[in-house]
């Protein structure tokens, strides 16, 4: 059994034109991506999949491995789906998703979010939760958060805030969702042939469908946040975090 990250990448974004190649102290961002990946303990190998020509040019440049997949793709999810069949993965492999937007995550944080499927076969689906410090995070809808049940399954993933705390002089620990997802290639695969659900389709959050359909998701607590670069503003930030400054 493997465990392999596909980093979906794609050059349209209407916020941000082209991220994935934006210059970050002299590399594309996608390969400061692509890297800390390398760096983790688990990973048997990465690989960028893209539909895009000069994305693909600049992977092979810096000697990354690279899959050029349709262009048709609804979400990175089924990017990455056609990205492991190319790759004649096993039905029980790991793959794991990475955003090719987040230069700075933690390379432990692949090794956290495959733990739970490493240890039990019956897990086939898995992601990270951050506790939320930042209190305008508590109401940004752009920071996803996450209520779970006592063994750290997910009952619902919202833009809005929740737990709603009701009562006065009542406190609640609230949970942001990040983008970062562990799965059985066999289920990566019937994921992306689930149908979408009325909750996926008015919270905008893909990983709902699975919830809807009867399936559970493991969420598993990092210590690291993540900046994911949605704007020339985030980009700012991710390059002071770099520098070694605060963003």
């Amino acid at each position: 059994m493997k465990v392999v990250v596909i980093i979906p990448s794609r050059y349209q974004s209407s916020r941000f034109m082209g991220k994935p190649l934006a210059d970050v102290f002299g590399k594309p961002m996608i390969q400061h991506v692509y890297e800390r990946v390398l760096q983790s303990k688990t990973a048997s190998f990465a690989a960028v999949a893209t539909d895009d020509g000069r994305i693909f040019e600049a992977v092979e440049k810096f000697g990354g491995r690279v899959i050029l997949t349709s262009a048709d793709h609804p979400s990175g999810t089924d990017r990455i789906a056609e990205a492991a069949e190319k790759l004649g993965l096993a039905d029980t492999d790991i793959v794991v998703n990475i955003q090719g937007d987040q230069p700075t995550f933690e390379p432990t944080q692949i090794d956290e979010v495959v733990k739970p499927l490493l240890e039990d076969p019956t897990v086939d689906f898995s992601t990270l939760i951050y506790r939320i410090k930042r209190d305008e995070e508590v109401t940004d809808p752009n920071a996803v958060k996450v209520a779970f049940d006592k063994d750290h399954f997910a009952l619902y993933f919202s833009r809005s805030t929740i737990p709603f705390v009701r009562d006065r002089g009542k406190k609640a620990d609230y949970w942001k969702h990040h983008g970062i997802y562990a799965y059985r290639k066999s289920f990566l695969v019937a994921f992306t042939k689930l149908p979408q659900g009325t909750l996926e389709k008015l919270e905008a959050l893909e990983q709902l469908r699975a919830l809807e359909n009867g399936h559970r998701i493991k969420v598993v607590e990092t210590q690291f946040d993540s900046i994911e670069v949605d704007t020339p503003h985030d980009l700012e930030r991710v390059k002071a975090l770099i520098a070694g400054k605060k963003p």
